[in-house]
């Protein structure tokens, strides 16, 4: 007997294996689904792997044969090897003696001593807790009416009624939903994400269960240890019409959004109480959940079931993925690798650029995950969970598919080679040569000498300078305080009641004991006196130098009062102008004194120039200009610490003296490009990534 496996029979198939036909594809051809009954997964084949099937247990040459015999089919034996293998990899075969072999001793093996057992189920692992078929077949029976048409056109309107409600008392809704951030409110998230998600999953098995399908079991999956609930509707691939997958797929997200609705209408007809928060947590859930989450065809959750559907393209990201990395090495490399399937140029470049997507939002996906996971658990724990993310799903997918360039080089042209050997020294030297001279910052541009104005304590506007140019000892404001002036009236009469009676003291030889005293009083009253023309003096507020007295209300008047806390006025020096700067921490090391800068004013394309005078030298504890906190809308990321807004990341402050005035002549807030030490980005990158390896290797 020849070795060759072309000529040698197929082994046969598992006798608990179900064939079913399916709905056909895109382009009419017929199509069947192998369930698996063990472990309920659904393999859809086509024509030729039908044919195949038909013939099984004969020689993989016979059978190709038979088929271009008999059919129109015009297979190649390759074809129908490859088709084995698949049946192989998926277990679908009956086990030979080796076979059997082999998985009983891997059963009754320490399998979770193995590092790949831990990796598997770390990442992914189920745990179903339902068998629920019989409790759903009766549900089903009594809510026949949630499918009517006459129930989803009410839904919809009571839910639009909802948002239009919400719509009009916005302002009380966006400040209830910021004060639910509390330990009480999260656990009230929690609870609300449960329910929803409960239902969100009952919708899927109960939309199964009407269109005669089996719902399996239900449970929780988690994924890189994060909780979700599932519901194994695997038999929706028996079924032949894409609309009814479709309804399966899309009656998650359905449910939620009426549920949403429905909580969001419910908020704004409650009364504030416990009922309103509960409605209020559901409706932000749900409304986050269905159009944030699950709406999303980039994962495998519902919106890609419901896009496949929708396109009747079932592996979708499995097929779309093939085709973007044969036209990454076409068009890069060159090759002319036959593409995967036969598709239109049109519908090609669709699914290249859905695959890219779905790299690039996966990409962003996981690196936020492996953070999160570090972040999560203990440092040393956290580390290795973190390798594991980055390699698992990031580093190995891009080393495979270099693997596959390397193997296939020999096959690039030379002159392709040439040029990516370019594209490549010139990325290294991009990288390696220290071009980058310039350091960006945020700051806001004031006038070096500056006075706000306020009034010492609340006191009653007599006069006001109007907005302008003032000189040294202008009079800025005239403010009185009544009290005070009552006081002083007050003392200088006493004043003058205590000289008199010193005076007939003196003519009476007898008044000479008391006359120490009532000198006492007398200049306890001139004490007084002074006090309350310094407090008086102080009401008359002064320009200490020339220059732009800015800021100044025009709806004051006089006799109005004025609060210690309300800004009366600014003046500024306009004649010389500095900018308060911050620097990321491991950027300020290659600033120097007297490095030129270039400030760009927020609105204005023209630079005004200037220089470095003072670099900080520990880092910011407070941000002095509420207008740079993000919490103001402004650019740099601060957290609150009491009144105090700390900058996170460390930042450091450059002062800087402009060469001119701002054309506004106010605090402006505004970009800015400093002169510094030439750095390479890869120096950059590396000096980043050993910070941050010696900052994270204490434990």
């Amino acid at each position: 007997m020849t070795d060759d496996p072309a000529d040698q029979p197929t082994p046969p198939l598992r006798e608990d294996l179900r064939l079913s036909e399916a709905g056909p594809g895109q382009r009419g051809d017929p199509a069947w689904v192998i369930q698996d009954t063990v472990v309920n997964r659904f393999y859809r084949i086509g024509w030729l792997e039908f044919e195949c099937l038909l013939r099984w247990g004969q020689s993989p040459r016979r059978i190709s044969e038979q088929i271009a015999e008999q059919t129109a089919l015009k297979p190649d034996v390759r074809q129908v090897l490859d088709f084995r293998r698949f049946l192989e990899q998926h277990q679908l075969l009956r086990p030979g003696p080796e076979a059997v072999a082999r998985l009983l001793g891997r059963s009754q093996g320490n399998a979770w001593m193995s590092w790949r057992w831990w990796l598997h189920h770390y990442l992914f692992f189920r745990i179903p807790l339902l068998r629920p078929q019989v409790h759903l077949a009766r549900i089903s029976r009594h809510l026949g009416w949630l499918f009517s048409p006459v129930t989803g056109w009410v839904v919809i309107v009571l839910g639009l009624t909802g948002i239009v409600m919400v719509l009009h008392q916005w302002d009380t809704f966006a400040t209830d939903v910021v004060e639910s951030f509390s330990t009480e409110g999260l656990l009230s998230f929690a609870l609300a994400l449960i329910v929803a998600k409960t239902l969100h999953e009952l919708g899927h098995a109960l939309v199964a269960t009407r269109l005669g399908l089996r719902v399996a079991h239900m449970g929780i999956a988690f994924v890189v240890m994060w909780p979700m609930l599932y519901t194994d509707t695997g038999e929706s691939w028996k079924l032949r019409s894409s609309r009814q997958r479709l309804a399966i797929a899309s009656a998650g997200i359905l449910t939620e959004l009426a549920l949403a609705g429905l909580s969001t209408l419910g908020w704004a007809l409650s009364d504030p109480g416990p009922l309103r928060n509960a409605l209020l947590y559901l409706a932000t859930t749900s409304w986050v959940l269905s159009l944030a989450l699950n709406a999303s065809p980039f994962m495998r959750f519902d919106g890609y079931f419901i896009l496949s559907d929708l396109l009747d393209f079932p592996n979708l990201h499995e097929r779309s993925g093939a085709l973007a990395r044969v036209a990454l090495r076409r068009s890069v490399l060159g090759l002319d690798e036959p593409w995967p399937e036969p598709f239109s140029p049109a519908r090609r470049r669709m699914l290249v650029a859905f695959a890219v997507a779905t790299w690039l939002y996966r990409l962003v996906l996981f690196l936020g995950i492996a953070v999160a996971v570090y972040l999560f658990f203990f440092k040393l724990l956290g580390i290795v969970l973190f390798a594991v993310e980055i390699a698992w799903f990031i580093v190995m997918p891009v080393w495979r598919e270099l693997k596959h360039w390397w193997a296939r080089r020999k096959d690039v042209v030379r002159g392709r080679r040439i040029m990516l050997a370019m594209v490549l020294i010139a990325l290294m030297l991009a990288l390696a040569v220290p071009w980058r001279t310039q350091v960006h910052a945020r700051g806001v541009a004031r006038a070096e000498q500056q006075l706000r104005v306020y009034a010492p304590y609340p006191s009653l506007l007599q006069q006001i300078h109007a907005a302008g140019r003032v000189k040294a000892g202008d009079t800025l404001a005239v403010l009185d305080e009544p009290d005070i002036a009552a006081r002083s009236q007050g003392n200088e009469a006493s004043i003058r009641g205590y000289q008199e009676r010193l005076a007939g003291l003196m003519a009476d030889p007898s008044g000479l004991a008391q006359e120490a005293a009532t000198r006492q009083r007398l200049n306890a009253q001139f004490e007084q006196v002074r006090a309350a023309r310094t407090e008086m003096a102080r009401l008359n507020l002064q320009a200490p130098f020339a220059g732009q007295w800015l800021d100044v209300n025009p709806d004051w008047r006089n006799g109005q009062w004025i609060g210690s806390r309300e800004l009366i006025g600014v003046l500024v020096d306009p004649s010389r102008w500095q900018v308060d700067a911050y620097v990321q921490q491991d950027e300020v090391q290659r600033l120097s004194i007297g490095s030129s800068v270039r400030f760009y004013p927020e609105g204005q394309p023209v630079p005004i120039r200037g220089h470095v005078i003072a670099i900080g030298t520990t880092r910011v504890n407070q941000l002095e200009h509420p207008m740079l906190s993000s919490r103001f809308g402004g650019p740099l990321n601060t957290v609150p610490h009491g009144e105090a807004l700390v900058p996170a990341p460390a930042l450091f402050h450059v002062l800087v003296q402009l060469d001119e005035a701002v054309p506004n002549l106010k605090e402006t807030r505004g970009h800015l490009q400093i002169e510094a030490a030439r750095r390479s980005l890869l120096a950059d990158g590396l000096t980043r990534v050993f910070a941050v390896l010696l900052r994270e290797s204490g434990f």
